[in-house]
């Protein structure tokens, strides 16, 4: 075999083997130094150097060396040296003899002067990016213009890695910054400004917030259905040192007990019917982050045992393995049950109790921070505004039939009546006459005075003269002491006409009082 023969077997030998270590990773500064030993090994082509273009200087600065480190920064400006030639000619060089040429300047210290010497652009998009230089072992034998090809071709395939790492590194930069972006989005939107009211009460939970957020601890947060529990989970988790982790959440009234077991604790496969492949849970999914529990009250005894190990230890099994796996999850819960009634009928474990009420956080209904209403509408009314991309605001007499309701439904119920009262408003301005605070039956009466000398809203929604004309049955005696409890409340409430204000004188209680026990003897409250 001649000579040029077996260098080009070699050579591509080599090719293929360079080709494969700079297909294995994007990390350039490892890559290059193993492509240097390559051409060490196979070719013959030793002291190889690479430098790169400083983008803020536009000098030649030496990158990777082989066979050294390079502590020392080597820079060769455009025009300096051969290796700064190329920086102007963008063309490759290759010298029978290297100590002959004057530009040859050495400054590595790595070179013979009596060898030849080589040296090739790395080009990346059509612009020098860099400089690959060699020097073979052994003086030129007639195939100098062959090794330069060959070279050539090395910093071609170099320059392929280059673009492709840049790249990847402008999407990471690009992706990082959309993420950083999205992270101020969310955390403002999920923050402290995106709860409203400026009343003592939420002035005291904004700085429970504050204070439990910095840590990790167990929420129960407590409040009416629509008085914006699952705004203070997000509040806590955004302003926490876990707001970088995963943020999963899960009603647990939304689903029945075996696939909520599934859903918080995944599945093997084969577990059950249909899993065809094994799944993660909620609580794998917020490792590192935190795992918001809404309605917490509704789980079973039985699944309320589960849960409790998890909280307690960490770890669980997947339905259907057998493997404990263990996680560092935060848990926030939030339920509109009154738990310690639940726990004294039975129905809500005491341990479990403990476990969750760790950091309880109590939400007012909206009918015991009326200040905060006016507010809370502009607010609603703003953001129904931007969703239909036109001005929207209120009128003064909008604001007074508004704090003028008692909003059972809290928060949620008003924003339903605002976007009700924006869709029939071709204005612009929401005027009284456009708010329907009667669930789309009747309207308002007015409101009655309570026993803490301040007034009580009541809804009336009479449908015929029957319905309308006073009981004619006589009432029950509310004195009676065979009367148990839960009867004595329904029965005021029926001779009040189910204004609570009014039930509340009748059996001497404050409004307050007389709702909380509407609460804990789940009695269902009459809307006529």
């Amino acid at each position: 075999m001649s000579l040029i023969a077996q260098l080009h077997r070699a050579e591509l030998e080599c090719l293929y083997r360079v080709s494969e270590i700079l297909s294995r990773s994007l990390d350039c500064t490892q890559s290059v130094g193993k492509v240097l030993d390559i051409l060490d090994e196979e070719v013959g082509l030793s002291r190889g150097m690479v430098s790169v273009v400083d983008p803020e200087s536009g000098d030649l600065v030496v990158h990777a060396v082989h066979g050294t480190d390079a502590a020392e920064p080597v820079r060769y400006q455009p025009g300096e040296g051969i290796v700064g030639v190329l920086l102007e000619d963008k063309r490759s060089i290759a010298l029978p003899v290297a100590g002959r040429d004057a530009r040859f300047l050495n400054r590595v210290g790595i070179y013979d002067r009596n060898l030849p010497f080589i040296a090739a652009p790395i080009n990346v998009g059509g612009s020098l990016k860099g400089v690959l230089a060699v020097q073979p072992d052994e003086p030129d034998d007639g195939l100098l213009n062959e090794r330069a090809r060959f070279v050539e071709m090395v910093a071609s395939l170099i320059g392929r890695s280059v673009r492709l790492a840049l790249d990847v590194a402008a999407e990471k930069k690009s992706i990082a910054e959309e993420r950083d972006s999205l992270r101020r989005t969310v955390r403002h939107q999920y923050g402290f400004d995106n709860i409203v009211g400026h009343s003592a009460v939420m002035r005291r939970i904004f700085e429970q917030i504050r204070m439990v957020a910095k840590w990790n601890t167990t929420v129960l947060i407590r409040g009416e259905t629509g008085t914006g529990k699952e705004l203070i989970a997000n509040a806590i988790h955004y302003n926490s040192p876990r707001a970088r982790g995963a943020y999963v959440r899960i009603n647990c009234a939304s689903l029945p007990e075996t696939l909520l077991e599934s859903e918080l604790f995944g599945h093997e496969k084969g577990a059950f019917t249909g899993a065809v492949g094994a799944r993660k849970g909620r609580f794998e999914m917020a490792d590192g982050g935190t795992l918001f529990l809404d309605e917490i009250g509704e789980i079973s005894p039985a699944f309320q045992a589960k849960l409790l190990r998890v909280l307690q230890e960490g770890e669980f099994e997947r339905v259907g393995g057998s493997r404990s796996l263990k996680v560092d999850v935060r848990v926030i819960a939030a339920t509109h049950r009154n738990l310690e009634a639940a726990v004294d009928a039975g129905d809500f474990r005491e341990d479990l109790y403990y476990r969750l009420n760790v950091m309880p956080i109590a939400l007012p209904p909206l009918r015991e921070r009326v200040e905060d209403i006016p507010e809370i509408a502009r607010h609603l009314v703003g953001r129904l505004g931007k969703a239909q991309g036109r001005p929207l605001s209120l009128s003064d007499g909008a604001i007074r039939r508004l704090t003028q309701y008692g909003w059972p439904g809290n928060v949620r119920e008003m924003e339903n009546c605002l976007e009700r009262a924006a869709v029939m408003c071709p204005s612009g301005t929401i005027e009284a006459e456009q708010i329907k605070t009667d669930r789309g039956r009747g309207k308002l009466r007015g409101r009655e005075p309570d026993g803490d000398g301040g007034v009580s809203p009541r809804l009336t929604f009479p449908e015929s003269a029957e319905e309308a004309a006073p009981s004619a049955s006589r009432p029950v005696d509310l004195a009676d002491p065979d009367l148990d409890e839960r009867s004595k409340v329904i029965a005021a409430l029926e001779q009040a006409g189910w204004v609570q204000a009014k039930a509340a004188r009748l059996l001497g209680m404050t409004p307050r009082q007389i709702a909380y026990r509407i609460q804990i003897l789940d009695i269902e409250v009459k809307q006529f």
